[in-house]
């Protein structure tokens, strides 16, 4: 059953997805994808290229896929330990030109 879905959800996904996205399986493995984002031109991740890996699990639809940021980003909301990273959101509360500076110098530095 998990196979069937996730081959459909592939199927829509390349027909689907953003000109600034891509998608395929990762080796052939059906359960295991590779993804990439290119950052929005309006951000401090601008032009970059981002790889995430996605999981799918034997037992798919009971349970979600897993993904996870390959390349390392600066962002309040990306932890693969943890969905928000409360040092980075306060920097982006308190003072947002020093939190775009610093996502800015991590992109150069990890992309």
């Amino acid at each position: 059953m998990a196979l069937k879905r996730i081959n459909k959800e592939m199927q829509y996904s390349v027909l689907n997805t953003p000109s600034f996205c891509s998608i395929s399986y990762f080796d052939d493995n059906l359960f295991h994808w590779q993804a990439t984002i290119i950052g929005p031109s309006d951000s401090p991740y601008s032009g970059s290229i981002f790889f995430l890996d996605i999981y799918f699990p034997s037992n798919y639809l009971l349970k979600p896929p897993e993904i996870w940021f390959i390349t390392r980003i600066y962002h309040l909301n990306i932890d693969n330990r943890d969905p928000l990273v409360p040092e980075i959101a306060s920097v982006y509360k308190n003072d947002h030109n020093r939190y775009e500076a610093i996502a800015r110098e991590w992109t150069r530095r990890y992309t």
